[in-house]
């Protein structure tokens, strides 16, 4: 009889529980429904004892950064503040198993680790939507995917949430068929398996809670347009409506002016960059459409109670 197929969880600190047991999950239930252990996992991480993710939960370890075995998969599980997760050591492991050859993932923010680490580099990858923005810039040699999970050779990447079921279940399929898969999937109560074409984020409508082509259209076009941000009037004009007809589109169904979502649009992704990557204010502000630092910590700090330098943890400038 063959062995089972290992994966190798790597639990960095604050990693985050649901795409854990979103991904072990399908695993321990493909064992259950086959009637036999088809797949085995071991839980690694750091410091080798315990793991503490973000919600507080502390999980013991099988052990600490040890060899990976021919045939294992390793699945990096990342959550919050992972730039600091991303540790000499995870980072020096990460680099010399890949070397061995095994299938190298990760698990929502935990794409961040793998590209640090250099093992993204060329390849397509996805990471939660709500990181893309800080990972696009920091690693532009890896193409990003805005997708539930992406395959790329030996690299898999899932984005965080539920999303790593789909993957696990287009692993089960290849392995051991689809029938498989979907009895897994019946099991967890996840009607609808999704693949790799399907993206992350609810539509612009489902997310804006209004059914209306014009101002989804508006609002995928500011979203598409952060560092270069479109007036008002050209939006309107080119969703054919006057300016007026926009500004009661979006006091209608948003309760604000087009200018204002816009700029909470465009102040959220900066938060983002702020928080995610090394860039500093100047930078974060030129790439969110802001022509000036100081028009930009003004509107910053209107909207969220602190200016972005200290959002940063940097020095205010002196005037």
């Amino acid at each position: 009889m063959t062995r089972p197929v290992r994966y190798i969880f790597l639990l960095l600190d604050r990693f985050t529980m649901i795409s854990f047991a979103a991904a072990i999950e399908p695993l321990r239930l493909a064992n259950r429904i086959a009637g036999r252990e088809i797949y085995a996992w071991r839980l690694i991480g750091e410091n080798g004892e315990t793991a503490v993710c973000s919600n507080g939960t502390r999980l013991v370890l099988d052990g600490g950064l040890g060899e990976t075995q021919r045939g294992d998969t390793v699945l990096v599980c990342g959550g919050v503040d992972v730039a600091r997760a991303a540790t000499r050591p995870v980072l020096a492991w990460l680099r010399r198993e890949a070397r061995r050859g095994p299938r190298m993932g990760a698990l929502c923010t935990g794409a961040w680790v793998l590209a640090e680490a250099g093992l993204l580099d060329g390849r397509r990858a996805t990471i939660h939507w709500e990181n893309q923005d800080g990972f696009a810039e920091e690693f532009p040699d890896v193409e990003l995917i805005r997708t539930v999970f992406v395959e790329d050779g030996s690299r898999l990447t899932a984005a965080g949430g539920t999303a790593a079921i789909d993957l696990m279940l287009r692993q089960i399929a290849r392995d051991h068929g689809a029938d498989l898969a979907n009895r897994v999937a019946d099991q967890m109560i996840h009607t609808s398996i999704r693949s790799e074409d399907d993206f992350q984020r609810l539509s612009i409508p489902t997310r804006i809670g209004a059914r209306h082509p014009r101002l989804a259209q508006v609002v995928a076009r500011m979203e598409a347009n952060i560092e270069d941000p479109i007036s008002p009037a050209r939006l309107a004009l080119d969703a054919d409506m006057s300016p007026r007809q926009l500004e009661r589109l979006f006091a209608r169904y948003l309760g604000r002016s087009p200018k204002r979502y816009y700029m909470e649009l465009r102040l959220e992704r900066a938060r983002n960059l702020l928080l995610q990557t090394e860039m500093n204010v100047m930078e974060v502000a030129l790439a969110c459409g802001f022509a000036s630092a100081a028009h930009f910590s003004k509107c910053y700090r209107a909207t969220y109670g602190r200016t972005p330098y200290r959002q940063k943890g940097a020095a205010e400038p002196v005037d």
